[in-house]
């Protein structure tokens, strides 16, 4: 590991003031930055402690909750009001990680963790997002566990994060903080697709940080619900993830909502394929429209094409539960 300057932020003030200065990154669990740069991929000159500043609340509202940045993703899953109003979340975050990262991790730092590809965390390989024009193995390596969505020639890194899938599925608003002053993004406009530039992976802007994310409450996220199917039963990434509500009335849909992990190279959410099923009985014709619709602009390999039959199967399931069975016991599981 490189050496750095440690620098503890006893407010917002001045964390922001300390992050604008070069090569420094902010510090709050540390359960992946600092991982990185163990592994020599990141290499800071200057980290901000941050964990010391008071944005950790959750606070419910009339229309919204409110998560602070610095909440521990333990807190938000065992938080009462979350289990109930947003379970989807709750769960997403249970399915990620064992208790101890869970104590120690916080919100800002799930959703700003970076890909668990392995030739981006090996220094020996070519990785666009480790060193941009370098190259992406994955392309030409072993990459049954990549994306099938969203992909470019440059490459196809899974994003990890378990809890960003929730959040895209129940419309979450991401609050920033700058030199510009503060400003909020959609969750489904804060990444950002790889294209030629897949060292830059969120819109997020040097000296900014993560201050909360905002969920509105609805019937619908009231309703939503987190699947995980992955290579065992824990603390392992997603081969793919279904995070979805949906609201039936008179027999047909009234209100959908559908985010994949584990498939995209971000979290991924089509509403145009949503629109599939808006009117419709739930059944096995409607959902697979969906799924054809979902699915089509998928670029899989041979090695992950076995994803797009484990995504079915996990949609079925999540939305019409007394057909699941049949669906996944007809189109196989992954080889994993």
């Amino acid at each position: 590991m490189r050496a750095f300057d440690y620098i503890r932020a006893e407010t917002l003030e001045q964390a922001l003031l300390e992050l604008g200065c070069p090569d420094s990154r902010a510090l709050a669990g540390g359960t992946s930055l600092v991982d990185l740069m163990k592994l020599g991929v990141e290499a800071p000159a200057r980290l901000v402690d941050i964990g010391s500043l008071p944005l950790a609340a959750i606070t419910l509202g009339q229309s919204a909750l409110s998560i602070g940045a610095l909440a521990s993703n333990s807190e938000i899953a065992s938080n009462e009001t979350v289990e109930r109003l947003f379970p989807a979340v709750s769960q997403a975050i249970l399915a990620g990680a064992s208790g101890q990262i869970r104590n120690m991790a916080s919100l800002a730092g799930n959703l700003m963790q970076r890909t668990r590809c392995p030739y981006f965390r090996s220094t020996d390989w070519p990785c666009n997002k480790r060193q941009p024009g370098s190259g992406c193995t994955a392309a030409s390596g072993s990459n049954a566990h990549h994306a099938v969505l969203g992909v470019s020639a440059s490459c196809m890194a899974v994003n990890p994060s378990d809890l960003a899938v929730a959040l895209l599925a129940l419309d979450a608003e991401v609050h920033l903080v700058g030199p510009s002053g503060p400003r909020s993004v959609p969750i489904s406009q804060f990444y950002l697709l790889p294209a030629e530039t897949p060292e830059i992976e969120t819109v997020l802007r040097p000296g900014e940080l993560i201050t909360q994310v905002v969920l509105p409450r609805s019937n619908l996220a009231a309703a939503s619900t987190y699947l995980k199917l992955r290579g065992r039963a824990s603390y392992e990434f997603a081969s793919a993830s279904i995070a979805s509500a949906i609201l039936v009335e008179g027999g047909a849909v009234r209100e959908v909502a559908i985010a994949l992990g584990g498939l995209g190279v971000v979290p991924w959410r089509d509403r145009t394929a949503e629109a599939e099923l808006i009117g419709k009985a739930i059944g096995r014709q409607s959902i697979e429209r969906y799924c054809d619709a979902l699915l089509a602009a998928a670029s899989p390999t041979k090695d992950n094409a076995y994803k797009l039959d484990l995504a079915r199967g996990a949609i079925h399931r999540c939305l019409d539960p007394d057909r699941a069975r049949d669906d996944v016991t007809a189109r196989g599981s992954s080889p994993e």
